[in-house]
């Protein structure tokens, strides 16, 4: 393992990816992504009594349809490294308490599930594991509720808003295997240009994922051609057009390879989602799902995955602050 640029790691020995997990809520059943995930919900409580419960036991399935696709006995897994969206974390922390395996509990808003997998990677690739588990989750009502405003209350989402995924991304990553591979990590850094509106994620992420892509570029030598694809977590339709056109100024041509989750999931007219796509289980089930079934069929062969997230939560927007972003890129090759 070794430090190349500024803030990049580079792996001696590339991290297996050996298998992933996704369950995805009802809205999210019915948009273009579908087939890619292993459960599709019709029920956003999936039997329990509240959202935050329903969102628990999401993730909690999800982990555990992961550790059984992996092939790995659940007390070979070393250590796990999960988060959400909700006050200190407690649908993963709920939801995995049976899990009994050592816990990280970790949040980085929205860029939770490749923090996740950045620090799992360093455990293995440093020693000091063997098998590690990475998860996170989201659940649009219990989101709305914590971040913006109650659904009773039928509030009118503006034309820049997104539409918080419901399900959870897990993925299981050993020291050895067939692939594909994470071979380097770029961890961001906070980013605050001023955004102040809940309901405009993209403009307050855009910065920070521009800055993580620019760093790993400058750091590793590369172009963006170098990746058969670059994937921003959950910029949507509003944050997407601002990262190109930023990268754009900085001399990067990123438009004929770049796509985000959040555009990605939804049909943006027929499912009226305005921006698209937000969340931790955003980048979670679309990688888990789609990106890794591409890798594993050798249709991609490079992608740059870039997790973004909004460090901010209901006290601060109360309080009139800014919104500061966050973005962490794992390179992932076969």
């Amino acid at each position: 393992m070794k430090r190349v640029g500024k803030q990049t790691i580079l792996f001696d020995k590339p991290v297996n990816i050996m298998a992933t997990a996704s369950i995805v809520g009802p809205k999210e059943a019915d948009g273009p992504m579908a087939k890619y995930f292993d459960q599709c919900l019709d029920d956003e409580f999936w039997g329990e009594k509240s959202w935050e419960k329903a969102e628990s036991k999401i993730i909690k399935e999800t982990v555990n349809m992961a550790i059984s696709k992996s092939g790995i006995p659940s007390e070979q897994i070393d250590f796990c490294f999960a988060g959400d969206l909700l006050n200190q974390c407690i649908s993963s922390s709920f939801g995995l308490r049976e899990l009994n395996i050592p816990f990280f509990g970790v949040f980085g808003a929205c860029s939770t599930f490749v923090e996740g997998m950045c620090l799992g990677s360093v455990f293995i690739e440093g020693g000091g594991a063997q098998n590690v588990l990475c998860a996170t989750s989201s659940h649009f009502c219990s989101a709305e509720k914590q971040f913006r405003f109650p659904l009773e209350l039928g509030n009118q989402r503006p034309p820049s808003s997104q539409w918080t995924v419901t399900g959870s991304g897990a993925t299981v990553l050993t020291k050895d295997g067939e692939g594909p591979y994470i071979t380097c990590i770029t961890p961001g850094k906070i980013n605050d240009m001023g955004i102040k509106d809940a309901n405009n994620m993209g403009a307050a992420m855009a910065p920070a994922a521009l800055d993580t892509l620019i760093a790993h570029l400058v750091d590793t030598g590369r172009k963006p051609s170098y990746y058969d694809a670059i994937i921003t977590g959950d910029l949507g339709y509003i944050g997407k057009d601002i990262l190109i056109d930023l990268a754009q100024k900085r001399g990067y041509n990123i438009k004929s390879n770049y796509n985000d989750c959040g555009v990605m999931m939804f049909d943006k007219d027929a499912q009226d989602t305005h921006s698209g796509g937000s969340g931790c289980a955003c980048i979670g089930t679309i990688f888990s799902g789609y990106f890794y079934r591409m890798l594993k069929e050798k249709k991609y062969k490079r992608i740059l995955l870039i997790a973004t997230g909004a460090l901010m939560n209901s006290t601060s927007s109360q309080q009139g602050e800014s919104i500061p972003g966050i973005a962490h890129a794992v390179a992932i090759e076969i």
